[in-house]
């Protein structure tokens, strides 16, 4: 099934912002009725978390405590009132996710990567009615991304939702997985009818950043958060650092500044309209600019062609950027911002000369 053919608007998330939290694992059943105590009282999670099965990168690492920590759930939510999701990987463990009427189901990074695994887990739950949230795969591969929605939605499941938990990315130091805001924006682009949760513990893999990302995903609108909370976090089993305790996590969300998404302001819509207005003046200048820029890439490339000149002079391409960054620092532009831009703008000059060295 196509995902155009899924509703044109969100599912109902029971509520907006949509606050999961609960540890990384499972570990002991006092454990999760502890945390999850704690977080039915706050009133401010609506969804319980725990690892049931967890993937290792590599083996020997704590991978769970398999089936029996779904009766612990089970148990969490008899006592507190609070709903339930776990991640499934196979069609076994949605099978057993299933016997326990599990609320909520989510695919993890490492198998949303693999469309054999994600085909095996619709499979498993054609004729099921129950919503499945989907987690970014591992790799920055959008297409890897919908076809996990479009596999579910194959299946007959209605209730998808997202979850961008950020991206490998080799040689990244700040974050755990360095969370690549353009794509997220770009799937919520994609996919408007999807809510987006956002998953800060997996992007910052350390607690003292959490409020930072928390407060980001709240201004770009994500539909909710999923956070890890442990009672002990340092003696947790698994990602112990990038968990805080229920009453730390309370305290975040109450620091929280939430934004709405629109307000029923003519004045507001008159001032918005009129700066939207100006950037679409700017956004037509540019593009003739560059227009112009390409022509004389162009031309250029024939001086080239001519002359038996190799297209890339590395060189130059530094003394551009350098040249390019210093102008932009002294008019509020980032390097990095400056970077990407000029690398787009040099791709397509490059690929319009191969053009004529080729013709």
């Amino acid at each position: 099934m196509p995902i155009s053919t899924i509703a044109s608007k969100k599912w109902a998330i029971p509520h907006r912002p949509w606050i999961i939290s609960g540890p990384c694992s499972a570990e002991t059943e006092q454990q999760v009725m502890t945390t999850a105590q704690k977080l039915a009282a706050s009133q401010k999670v609506h969804l319980f978390r725990a690892g049931i099965w967890k993937p290792r990168t590599k083996p020997g690492g704590f991978e769970g405590v398999g089936a029996v920590g779904l009766e612990w759930l089970s148990n969490a939510r008899a006592a507190y009132g609070i709903p339930i999701t776990v991640e499934v990987a196979t069609a076994k463990q949605v099978v057993e996710a299933l016997k326990f009427s599990v609320d909520v189901l989510w695919i993890g990074a490492r198998t949303t990567v693999n469309p054999f695994s994600v085909q095996e887990i619709a499979d498993a739950l054609k004729g099921v009615n129950i919503p499945v949230l989907i987690k970014n795969p591992l790799n920055p591969d959008l297409e890897l991304w919908t076809g996990a929605i479009e596999r579910m939605a194959g299946a007959g499941i209605e209730q998808i939702g997202l979850i961008h938990r950020g991206f490998s990315n080799y040689g990244n130091t700040d974050y755990r997985n360095a969370p690549m805001w353009h794509l997220a924006i770009e799937m919520k682009l994609r996919h408007p009818q999807l809510p987006m949760i956002n998953d800060p513990s997996h992007i910052c893999g350390r607690r003292d950043i959490l409020m930072e990302v928390m407060q980001r995903a709240v201004d770009l609108d994500f539909d909710g958060l999923m956070i890890e909370s442990h009672p002990e976090p340092e003696q947790a089993w698994s990602d112990a650092n990038q968990q805080v305790t229920p009453d730390r996590l309370i305290e975040m969300l109450e620091q929280v500044r939430w934004r709405a998404e629109d307000v029923n302001s003519d004045t507001f819509h008159t001032a918005l309209d009129a700066l939207r207005q100006q950037i679409n003046q700017l956004d037509v200048e540019m593009l003739q600019l560059l227009g112009r820029r390409m022509q004389v890439a162009e031309e250029i490339g024939r001086y080239k062609k001519e002359n038996n000149i190799t297209i890339l002079q590395a060189g130059r391409w530094q003394e551009i950027v350098e040249n390019a960054c210093a102008r932009g620092e002294q008019v509020g532009l980032s390097r990095e911002f400056i970077t990407r831009y000029l690398e787009a703008v040099h791709m397509e000059s490059i690929n319009r000369q191969k053009r004529i060295l080729d013709s």
